[in-house]
């Protein structure tokens, strides 16, 4: 279980987060929705610690991410994450690019780390890749490569952030039905995104977020079908 208790988070005098309460339980499928600078990315940036909190707690499992007693570098195995950009290594092939984690940070011999790595590049569709570049490939070829570089470090929990923000819409298919796959196998997820037909058919959950506030959180059919918050309304007018 992930569990978030009155999360605050600043930038010098801008408020960001301001009291953010989140539960995600395991196989769950949790899609945060928003405007732009509500909050969102900062929220799953605070989930694994890439950003400090000023107030509140940030439990994975019961592990307080944010206590400075806490193992970061251990915990963020256990927390997947996928960035708007993919950020592959251009001179390392596709099978290169999803062992060398597990091979520098699992300590898996060149053997392991690449039949791990090419179940997973199978697992999303990459399996006649192996030997190419990620720049002889599509974005959503190359954010597929993300998805299956972060799933090589088996987590139990993956944060996706945007991911087919910087796609073109014709990719954008292909990165959804990964996703769907994923959810499908009990992955457990929290997904940024504004792809609200996604959200609604694969999330548990969906949670609107305004200035750094959870202003609605339900049923993810409801909310998008039938939001009781006058700002959710107002968001999902303008981009329905």
């Amino acid at each position: 279980m992930i569990q978030i208790q009155g999360v605050h988070k600043s930038f010098g005098a801008l408020k960001i987060l301001k009291g953010i309460d989140l539960e995600v339980n395991k196989g769950e499928v949790v899609s945060i929705i928003g405007g732009s600078g509500s909050g969102k990315s900062t929220l799953l940036y605070c989930i694994n610690g890439i950003e400090d909190i000023q107030k509140g707690r940030v439990l994975v499992d019961g592990v307080d991410v944010h206590d400075k007693s806490t193992n970061l570098n251990k915990l963020r195995q256990e927390i997947g994450m996928v960035f708007q950009q993919w950020n592959s290594f251009p001179h390392l092939t596709v099978l290169e690019n999803v062992s060398l984690a597990p091979r520098v940070v699992l300590g898996k011999n060149k053997k392991e780390a690449q039949e791990l790595a090419k179940h997973h590049l199978q697992h999303v569709g990459l399996g006649d890749k192996f030997d190419v570049f990620p720049t002889q490939m599509s974005g959503g070829q190359q954010q597929r490569l993300a998805i299956a570089r972060t799933l090589a470090m088996n987590p139990n929990y993956m944060l996706l952030d945007e991911i087919t923000s910087a796609l073109d819409p014709e990719l954008v298919g292909e990165v959804l039905d990964t996703l769907r796959l994923l959810r499908d196998e009990g992955m457990t997820m929290i997904c940024v995104t504004h792809e609200m037909a996604f959200a609604k058919e694969v999330s548990d959950q969906i949670a609107f977020v305004e200035e750094g506030i959870i202003e609605e959180i339900g049923e993810a059919k409801q909310v998008i079908e039938n939001p009781s918050n006058e700002k959710t309304k107002r968001f999902l007018s303008k981009v329905l």
